[in-house]
């Protein structure tokens, strides 16, 4: 099924959805750039994921207008993801769901930009995401959406170049996913809890020949961990700083992913390698290095014995809810 000339003209409905943890004191900068959009939300959806900041009630008394989905527990982002696709999309019928991380600040222009991507796409392609370029705020490094070939392939310098191009993996945040799209490729895997669910989704919903397109003008500041430039043998390299309970699930999910759904002795050795590389990094370079290297490797193992769940909240208390 085509995108119909409806959902690409002034009448099509967009909804935002945000997954928010313990994000009181960054979300009131998140909503009030929604709220600027110089094309207007038909919705503004905020995943409150089981938050004790207060969030839901400083949401209630500065923000009526939102609407708010509470969790009863802390979903992780691809459980909060889900959520959010399945109201905005399923039950509520938008055109469009425009998805975020509590973090991210798209300009005033992002959705208009975005959505003008459409007047590039030649007539007969299935689309099924809008992507922008994502910007960390403090480095002024882009995160590129990637190519996909048994394993991460970066776009070309001439493809990044290109004011419309057409990728296989793009984060969540910032994503413009296609309601029609998400109603027959399903909801993302909650079981992920946290990193890889989104690369998970697109490769999914690549495999069913819906497409993602890249809008190269759509900047907007995003941030991928704890960011900070590092010098080793005469070269500068950005490196992003995760916490030992986020790398487990780093480590996990695209070994499982691997070994499970797409499995070949080439995505095989892809994840292996990536992790080792995650691992080399955190052993030189993380605040927490032996606590992560450990948490990558029950992270490995799980992953090929197919544990998914909730095995570690934020703070590393383990949970242990396996699927």
């Amino acid at each position: 099924m085509l995108v119909p000339e409806q959902e690409l003209g002034s009448g099509v409905s967009v909804a935002s959805i945000t997954t928010a943890y313990n994000a009181i004191r960054i979300l009131p900068r998140h909503i009030e750039a929604l709220m600027r959009q110089t094309r207007p939300l038909q919705e503004i959806v905020i995943v409150d994921n089981g938050s004790t900041d207060g969030s839901a009630a400083m949401l209630a008394e500065r923000y009526p207008q939102v609407t708010v989905l509470p969790m009863a527990r802390n979903l992780g982002a691809a459980g909060g993801w889900a959520e959010g696709l399945r109201y905005a999309a399923l039950e509520k019928g938008h055109d469009w769901v425009w998805t975020f991380d509590d973090d991210s600040v798209p300009g005033a222009n992002a959705l208009e930009e975005l959505l003008a991507g459409f007047a590039l796409i030649r007539p007969g392609l299935e689309l099924g995401m809008m992507v922008p370029l994502p910007v960390n705020e403090s480095t002024g490094m882009p995160y590129p959406p990637l190519l996909w070939d048994e394993g991460f392939v970066k776009p070309s310098a001439e493809l990044l170049q290109r004011p419309l191009w057409f990728a296989d993996l793009a984060i969540t945040s910032g994503s413009l996913v296609r309601s029609e799209a998400a109603r027959r490729v399903g909801l993302p895997r909650p079981e992920f809890f946290m990193d890889f669910f989104d690369f998970e989704y697109c490769l999914r919903m690549r495999s069913q020949g819906f497409l993602i397109a890249v809008v190269r003008n759509c900047h907007f500041a995003h941030s991928i961990g704890d960011a900070r430039k590092v010098r080793m043998l005469g070269r500068d390299y950005i490196l992003a700083n995760y916490a030992p309970w986020r790398e487990y699930y780093r480590a996990r999910n695209i070994i499982y992913s691997m070994w499970h759904l797409y499995p070949t002795s080439k995505t095989k050795r892809f994840a292996i390698s990536r992790v080792l590389r995650q691992m080399f990094w955190a052993a030189l370079f993380n605040q927490d290095r032996f606590k992560s290297v450990y948490r990558m490797l029950q992270g490995v193992s799980d992953g090929i014995r197919g544990k998914l769940g909730i095995r570690f909240l934020p703070g590393g208390a383990p949970v242990i809810k396996w699927r």
